[in-house]
């Protein structure tokens, strides 16, 4: 049962991007250099001489400011950056001009594919952001197995970059507060155009997987940076939302330097550092990656006994086309193992359906304090033509729905490939 819109017409987003006039990528440079001033960054370039383009350039996603920076390291080659259909909201012209490349998160997108051969056949610079959403925790966020394929289908050398003290700068739980901390960003040519054909599809995954481990919180401790700001730790329960003390969910809160448990009382301090010390007791988890990721697997041990589900009432946006976030009201929302992602409502006096079932949906697209709409934590559903923004009832839930999400892709992609084995 599809959404009774009144006007049923959605973004095309199955179109070619133009390229980038050079005068644009001028100005782009231009802009970028601004936005950076008074930032202490530093660009790096490794194993990349002579290299010009065709290339995919593969970059880490932690805050706006990754563009910026990527931008200044491209210089002076034309850039078409796949982007969000979010971030053509309002703006669709403009992205549009610089040759953006717009797509639906966590969808398959055949058109995609041939957007970015047909940007790669120009001799420019195909760039994506394969998280496909900030990092959460300043570390790796999931990474498809189909980068391997486009690789090898692109058959042009591969660039990865990596960017260190963004998440620092502008963590994802608390962006519009901004830190000054040192930036480093460094492109290293991974792959010539013979490895992407040598290569098997699951050596090229591998590969990735190791140039793309990063943690912002280990370059903080091992350059000795500090955050000095008062209000430092404000935000960070939402994704720190299980205490490791009393186990409970949903129950971590956050003020100035601190994070606490309303449950159990137990509270932490968010060192200048960026090591957490409890106040009391046993200090659990001294690096708030190991925190992060003592929650990511008590998630997969919900999903692999076949405990995890989830359900709610949310408040539902639709990002059909990119003029307008369309109110469709109150809506029912249930994560299952076997069924994925249901949203079930009723708009204009019709009921509607939407499914994601769990291999159509690999990852979650998570925003905490979404901007664009009212700012609170959302959860955006996407499908081949239309997005659906959910703002749960539930508090500080949106993080673990990110974990399941993945788990239960895993879960079941596991069983598919153990089948084609055999």
């Amino acid at each position: 049962m599809k959404v009774n819109y009144k006007n049923p017409k959605s973004y095309k987003t199955a179109k070619y991007p133009i390229r980038q006039p050079i005068y644009l990528t001028w100005l782009i440079q231009v802009l970028s250099q601004m936005m950076l001033l008074g930032k202490k960054h530093r660009v790096e370039k490794i194993n990349m001489e002579g290299l010009k383009g065709p290339y995919l350039l593969l970059s880490n996603h932690m805050a706006f400011i990754d563009f910026e920076l990527v931008s200044e390291g491209t210089y002076p080659r034309r850039v078409n950056n796949v982007v969000n259909i979010d971030g053509f909201y309002k703006r669709a012209w403009l992205l549009e001009w610089i040759g953006a490349i717009c797509t639906r998160k966590f969808t398959t997108d055949y058109h995609l594919v041939k957007s970015i051969r047909r940007v790669l056949s120009r001799g420019d610079i195909l760039c994506m952001y394969p998280e496909a959403r900030y990092s959460p925790c300043g570390t790796t966020s999931f990474l498809p197995d189909s980068l391997g394929a486009l690789i090898k289908l692109c058959k042009v050398p591969v660039v990865v970059a990596i960017h260190r003290g963004n998440h620092l700068h502008a963590p994802f739980w608390a962006f519009r507060r901004k830190r000054k901390v040192p930036l480093h960003t460094t492109l290293t040519k991974l792959y010539d155009a013979e490895d992407a054909e040598r290569l098997s599809v699951d050596e090229i995954n591998a590969g990735l997987k190791r140039a793309f481990e990063y943690d912002d919180y280990k370059y903080q401790l091992d350059n000795g940076i500090l955050i000095t700001e008062p209000n430092r730790a404000e935000g960070i329960h939402k994704i720190l939302y299980q205490c490791p003390a009393c186990k409970t969910e949903f129950k971590m809160a956050s003020e100035g330097a601190e994070l606490y448990c309303t449950e159990c009382g137990k509270r932490w301090t968010l060192l200048e550092n960026g090591q957490l010390e409890a106040a009391e007791g046993e200090t659990e988890f001294p690096h708030v990656p190991d925190w992060f990721e003592w929650e990511r697997e008590n998630v997969r041990r919900e999903v692999r006994e076949g405990r995890y589900s989830f359900t709610d009432e949310v408040d539902v946006y639709s990002l059909r086309r990119t003029d307008k976030f369309i109110p469709l009201g109150n809506a029912k929302i249930s994560h299952t193992i076997e069924d994925g992602f249901v949203l079930e409502g009723n708009y204009r006096g019709a009921d509607f359906r939407v499914q994601r079932m769990p291999l159509e949906i690999n990852s979650l697209h998570v925003e905490y304090d979404f901007p664009h709409i009212k700012p609170y934590d959302c959860f955006d559903i996407s499908t081949e033509d239309d997005s659906f923004y959910c703002y749960p009832t539930k508090e500080n839930v949106v993080t673990k729905l990110g974990f399941a999400t993945e788990e239960i892709y895993r879960l079941h992609y596991e069983k598919i490939r153990a089948k084609r084995n055999k």
